[in-house]
């Protein structure tokens, strides 16, 4: 599968964002926990430089926590503040404040010594689509605020949001990258949701979703929909398809169907807590 996507407002949004980082101090980088790496946008590193940065690994309840664990270990060792939540919950977004003070504490105490007092640390909020970016913002700020949706490109404009008298967050719209050199961080892309669903052929990414489940997570299919264990992904899905009665208008079995289900099943945390990528490290 060859993977591309980059609609027009992603060129227009990062050209604002190049403007934009010149007002803040404090980079607030959201990725999918379940594909930390792969969910960057690589852009992001030349754009924040020389700001401060946070790392919030969200939907960390989807995630393998001991992948999480080494996730969080590595980028801390690469110099980044860095966060495990999940942002529907609204448990550990009083902590966020304090690690945005803390990342910023350098920045606090030079404003003092300048006899600069009360002024916020201005932090821009960025990440590619659907790591739950609007998401985070409503729950950290107790309200909606950001417009939130379970598809890719619901956030088309920049808005600043004054969450308390420390912090301000400067929302700004998903964009990816032009290309994808590796194709397995498009795959991984796919899964998750942050390509659009209708230009993906959903049965080979059934597939492909299949081989990593066989390697890394075995038995978790066979548990899910009560399967004899299976090397052959392609009979994995026969099986899933039967077991969920997944039939076309001939009463034929029909994979489509199962392949949508089993996405769906992934996405949404009903396969179990299962990450796609580890640090290189591990």
């Amino acid at each position: 599968m060859n993977f591309q996507w980059y609609p027009g407002h992603m060129t227009k949004a990062k050209r604002q964002m190049q403007e934009d980082i010149k007002l803040i101090d404090l980079v607030v980088e959201i990725v999918d926990a379940r594909i930390p790496h792969s969910s960057r946008n690589p852009d992001i590193d030349e754009l924040g430089k020389n700001k401060y940065r946070l790392i919030l690994m969200n939907k960390a309840d989807l995630a393998d926590k001991k992948t999480t664990d080494k996730w969080c270990s590595y980028f801390k060792n690469k110099g980044y503040f860095v966060v495990a939540l999940d942002a529907r919950s609204k448990n550990g977004m009083k902590s966020i404040t304090d690690i945005i003070m803390e990342a910023c504490k350098e920045k606090i105490e030079r404003d003092l010594k300048r006899g600069i007092k009360n002024r916020p640390v201005r932090a821009m909020v960025v990440g590619i689509p659907n790591v739950g970016k609007s998401t985070f913002i409503n729950s950290y700020a107790g309200k909606a605020c950001a417009k939130t949706g379970n598809k890719p490109g619901v956030t088309k404009g920049k808005q600043w949001i004054r969450l308390n008298k420390n912090v301000e967050l400067l929302d700004t719209p998903g964009i990816l990258w032009p290309k994808f050199e590796d194709q397995m961080v498009g795959l991984r892309l796919a899964l998750i949701g942050s390509i659009k669903d209708e230009i993906l052929n959903t049965d080979e990414l059934a597939v492909e979703l299949i081989k990593f489940l066989l390697q890394a997570y075995p038995g978790v299919l066979a548990e899910r929909y009560e399967l004899e264990e299976v090397e052959d992904p392609i009979q994995v899905l026969m099986g899933i398809a039967k077991s969920r009665n997944c039939l076309s208008k001939g009463n034929e079995l029909d994979y489509s169907k199962a392949a949508i289900l089993l996405i769906d099943d992934f996405r949404s945390g009903k396969l179990g807590k299962l990450s796609l990528e580890l640090p290189p490290e591990a």
